[in-house]
């Protein structure tokens, strides 16, 4: 498993706090206050955490305009904040491979979400996919 692995549940971990809580301010500082982690490690992780808070309401809307049936508020805190990571990386982390972040938000999915996590997670983002192809589409 990679650094980017461990970032990526690292973010997820302190994005599902900020949902809870909808606190910011010492977030990150404090999650990182007990937690010895390399500094790529820690780096990757806040980078997502603050880029995803800062375009949550972007990253919603387009969440909500994929899935159809589902409102954001009904899905699991878990499977919205791994959505909300990929999403994130699919529209800003240009050095990341599209199928890289897919399979990366299945697999911590069905670590951590519920046993239809993982396909749940694969629909929303295959349809992110193509409704946003024009976005997405230099890393395609």
């Amino acid at each position: 498993m990679g650094y980017r692995r461990k970032a990526r549940e690292y973010a997820l971990q302190m994005l599902y706090q900020y949902d809870i809580s909808h606190e910011f301010k010492y977030l990150i500082e404090g999650y990182w206050g007990g937690k010895e982690a390399p500094e790529d490690v820690k780096e990757f992780s806040s980078n997502l955490v603050e880029g995803v808070i800062k375009n949550l309401s972007m990253i919603d809307s387009k969440i909500s305009q994929s899935a159809s049936n589902w409102s954001i508020d009904r899905m699991a805190v878990v499977d919205r904040n791994i959505l909300r990571m990929a999403i994130y990386e699919l529209l800003f982390v240009k050095d990341i491979p599209v199928k890289v972040t897919i399979n990366e938000a299945i697999e911590i999915a069905k670590r951590y979400g519920g046993d239809d996590s993982g396909s749940f997670i694969n629909g929303i983002l295959d349809r992110i996919l193509k409704d946003h192809q024009e976005m997405i589409g230099e890393k395609l």
